[in-house]
């Protein structure tokens, strides 16, 4: 759960101003305050960006789901949010052989809000397949959707499976339509053994820009050992490591203003 602490986030004329987590969150552990220490320490101090989150709900998943573990990777996304986005809300895509309704998760209804979602989508009676082209898909429409509405901000996309694509050179396709756009993709696998074809992303050619990152989290992900000093802090550590060499990359092509 989210700490019930101040952080810090920048409002639009770039000075520091406290963002309020509300008491009632309660939480043995303070994810704002430790993504803010993980953007400090990669130099992001004053960046904003839109946070998504993407979850798959393919079935070999359903023990992740009914562990804990992905209800506690969407209170992460969400403590990232609360120190870059402007509204601190996460626009959440569920998965597998097709998407389902995003979901806008916020401080006021994180609490439970995998499994009840979960559960209203049939629970591991309706888990399927793992289009990743599919997910991918669905958030550039919802942020071409922010575009119009004159949203400039670049985005970060928590992308979490636990298994290669069903259709790699579908997914493949996806990516490299979607560097056309400042969206990075930070891919988080759970599970044993890290995912052969997220490791390769780095090589993926015919990008407008290298638009996508992979960290594995592991088959325990909330329990794993780590050379950082928390789970979380190397989560956030990973998910924001290749952030200011992707914002470089994105400016000098033209990507991003």
């Amino acid at each position: 759960m989210l700490n019930p602490s101040a952080s810090t986030a920048y409002n639009g004329t770039g000075q520091p101003e406290p963002v309020a987590v509300p008491d009632r969150l309660g939480g043995h552990v303070s994810l704002v305050k430790t993504a803010r220490v993980s953007l400090q320490k990669a130099n992001l101090d004053g960046l904003r960006a839109c946070v998504y989150l993407v979850l798959d709900r393919s079935y070999s998943m359903h023990g992740y789901y009914s562990s804990g573990a992905v209800q506690y990777l969407a209170e992460q996304a969400l403590g990232l949010a609360v120190n870059l986005d402007d509204d601190g809300v996460v626009p959440l895509v569920f998965f597998d052989d097709k998407t389902y309704p995003v979901i806008d998760v916020d401080l006021a209804n994180h609490a439970g809000v995998i499994g009840r979602e979960h559960r209203a989508l049939g629970g591991e009676r309706t888990m399927g397949g793992t289009r990743y082209e599919k997910a991918i898909d669905t958030i550039v429409g919802r942020y071409r959707d922010y575009q119009a509405r004159g949203g400039t901000d670049p985005a970060v996309v928590i992308f979490q499976t636990d298994g290669r694509p069903q259709s790699p050179a579908a997914a493949t396709a996806a990516l490299v339509a979607a560097s056309k756009l400042p969206i990075l993709w930070d891919f988080v696998s759970f599970g044993p053994t890290p995912v052969d074809y997220l490791r390769q992303l780095d090589t993926m050619t015919g990008r407008a820009v290298d638009n996508a990152s992979y960290w594995h989290a592991g088959a325990d992900p909330q329990r794993q050992p780590s050379t950082d000093t928390t789970y979380d802090q190397a989560l956030y550590n990973h998910l924001l490591a290749e952030v200011p060499a992707w914002l470089r990359a994105a400016r000098a092509a033209g990507v991003l203003a």
